[in-house]
């Protein structure tokens, strides 16, 4: 009977260290899944405006109106995936966000189907589309941080820095759309008040921090590689961006660089578990 005692005690206590165990995966896989889609879905309101610069620049290229629709849908489907906010400020910034979000939906789909049917599109409703595109990025920046707080999740220190980098490339790529699109003599971009070659200096810059980073693992440093052969082949048109433009090339490549980006994040993110 005694020996029968002896074992019901560690096996109870075993069910409740793997209960507990489970329970704090699950925990912080709840937040680590929603910041992953909030991410994406910044990502994706990013890569709709710039594809949408590149439609008026390529006078309707059907191309980038499905890549617009795609963006759209993806954009959609993260924000209707993210799970229960973990506290009172992430559920108000997550109704901000909803809001904004079908606005500027609607704002873009209202000026592809100006597109379609005038062949060109006003200046105001542009630069109310950028506008709003910016309010987006920035409540979802502040529910991005929010999450984490009320939560006590952080995302890994390097997972982080890829996304910032992916984010970068982003921004990037959609001020060199914006400077190229037939919108009138206005600039309107996503927001960023520094010049492209600056930014293209940051990004070369992390693209090698990254590269240095300790943890790399062999599989890592073949992706980041990879990743600064694109780079590179890009790099000096951002820099000289006043000189010939080559906004496909830039769109091509810079999608391919944040889908390597991502890749690499997702990597970082089981390696620092």
């Amino acid at each position: 009977m005694s020996s029968r005692r002896s074992l019901a005690f560690p096996l109870s206590a075993l069910l409740l260290f793997v209960f507990t165990s489970l329970s704090s995966t699950l925990l912080s896989a709840a937040p680590a899944n929603d910041l992953l889609r909030l991410h994406q879905l910044r990502l994706a309101t990013q890569k709709s405006l710039g594809d949408f610069y590149m439609y008026n620049g390529m006078e309707g290229d059907q191309r980038y109106a499905r890549m617009i629709g795609e963006s759209l849908q993806e954009g959609q489907s993260h924000l209707d995936g993210l799970g229960e906010m973990p506290g009172d400020a992430s559920k108000a910034l997550r109704a901000q966000l909803q809001t904004n979000w079908q606005s500027y939906r609607s704002g873009l789909q209202a000026l592809m189907e100006a597109m379609r049917s005038q062949g060109f599109t006003d200046l105001q409703p542009v630069a109310d589309l950028a506008e709003n595109n910016q309010r987006i990025m920035a409540i979802s920046q502040e529910l991005y941080q929010k999450i984490q707080q009320e939560s006590g999740f952080s995302v890994p220190q390097l997972t982080q820095k890829s996304r910032e980098q992916s984010l970068l490339m982003q921004n990037i790529a959609l001020d060199y759309a914006s400077r190229s699109a037939s919108v009138g003599a206005s600039f309107f971009g996503g927001g960023e008040e520094r010049a492209i070659d600056e930014l293209a200096g940051e990004f070369a810059s992390k693209l090698n921090n990254l590269s240095a980073a300790q943890q790399n693992t062999p599989e890592i440093n073949a992706a980041l590689n990879s990743i600064g052969t694109k780079w590179r082949y890009i790099e000096k048109s951002l820099r000289n961006y006043n000189e010939n433009t080559v906004p496909f090339l830039i769109s091509k490549y810079s999608d391919s660089i944040i889908e390597g980006l991502e890749a690499v994040a997702a990597q970082y993110a089981t390696s620092q578990h």
